[in-house]
């Protein structure tokens, strides 16, 4: 049998394998357990020194070279979630408040962590990466928080890393989910070095008896060759419009621009969003920047509690985006408001109102 995450102690290196490939890795309840036993178990083991992860994907036979690399994560797995909202399984609860913690744990953990961002790595993949000391993208990088494209808001701490970009890219990744490259990534602070998907295979292999400072002045001491000019240009156009106080104001304001096919596009990518989610991860990101992990991450357990309550069932944003997208398959989900112009004042307060007094929040515990 094999197990959706592959756990190997290799010299002084504990290493990780997303192991559901044919998901593109989605992650599991039980996925995010495994993942936090193994975590805490090397945390105090002094014969461990590193933690590394990596994704399996599809090609190839399994365990061969060519399936260990090229793919890392699409995220938390939304057929569950939907299922899970629909039938009232407290599971749903329970996925999120471990995931959570679990995405603290790794960006406060006390050995180094690398993680190689190869191929897809979208919401809870970023999750399980932005924590970690090295950062290592590819060629084939595809890098996203697309989550108001199903109705939710970028979590896993995602308020946090976002709001942290240089500008007002947080607001714009957020808003949009738009998928960005290695160039941009690092860029953006999302990244720390690219490297060629070729040479994974031979790094992975040397982690057990290179030491860590040695890896650092290799990969971290290095200049990384990617080309920031036009991504620099693009920092100005985001920070013009993305940078402005509604998200009406941003529309009309890409609406109204001169510079040309960007512009239209991302207002039309906009246009696709859920309407309410829109408001809801423009205030998240702002309300991020003057907060701690924990705090964050304590605001989006609150949020997402209330993506599935607030309109509980198929009246849920978040169970009709996911229902669009990966059940049904449509492509026609039928945002409440519908349109942007339509989300009045006041109505995205609601996310951030706490379910739970302080003393009783599933993540209380967080520091």
């Amino acid at each position: 049998m094999t197990t959706e995450v592959l756990i190997e102690r290799r010299g002084s290196a504990g290493l990780l394998t997303l192991n559901r490939p044919k998901a593109l890795n989605a992650l599991s309840l039980e996925m995010v357990r495994e993942l936090t036993r193994a975590l805490i178990s090397w945390r105090n083991d002094p014969d461990v020194a590193m933690v590394a992860i990596r994704g399996s994907n599809k090609l190839g036979k399994p365990g061969s070279a060519e399936a260990l690399f090229g793919g890392f994560c699409a995220g938390g797995d939304i057929r569950f979630f939907h299922a899970a909202a629909l039938s009232g399984d407290t599971a749903l609860d329970d996925f999120f408040t471990e995931e959570y913690a679990l995405n603290h744990l790794i960006h406060n953990y006390p050995k180094p962590y690398i993680a190689f961002m190869d191929g897809v790595v979208m919401g809870g993949g970023m999750g399980l990466c932005q924590g970690a000391k090295i950062r290592l993208v590819t060629e084939h990088t595809k890098m996203a928080m697309p989550e108001t494209n199903i109705g939710l808001f970028p979590d896993v701490g995602g308020g946090y890393f976002l709001s942290r970009c240089p500008g007002h890219v947080g607001e714009y990744l957020a808003l949009t989910g738009n998928v960005i490259d290695a160039d941009e990534a690092i860029t953006y602070g999302l990244a720390d070095i690219q490297v060629p998907a070729a040479s994974l295979p031979a790094l992975w292999n040397s982690l057990g008896t290179t030491s860590f400072e040695e890896l650092n002045a290799i990969y971290l001491g290095a200049v990384s060759a990617h080309n920031t000019d036009a991504k620099d240009l693009k920092l100005a156009q985001i920070d013009a419009h993305f940078g402005l106080l509604r998200v009406k104001h941003i529309i009309d304001s890409l609406d109204k621009s001169k510079e040309g096919v960007w512009a239209k596009k991302t207002a039309a990518v906009l246009r696709k969003r859920s309407p309410l989610m829109l408001h809801v991860a423009l205030e998240q990101v702002r309300r991020a920047r003057g907060m701690s992990l924990a705090d964050d991450l304590r605001m989006e357990r609150d949020m997402v509690h209330n993506c599935f309550n607030l309109r509980p069932g198929l009246a849920s944003e978040t169970v009709e985006g996911i229902r669009a997208l990966a059940i049904d398959k449509d492509y026609t989900p039928k945002w409440c408001p519908e349109r942007i112009e339509d989300v009045k004042p006041g109505m995205a307060d609601a996310f951030f109102v706490s379910p739970w007094v302080a003393d009783a929040h599933p993540l209380r515990v967080l520091n």
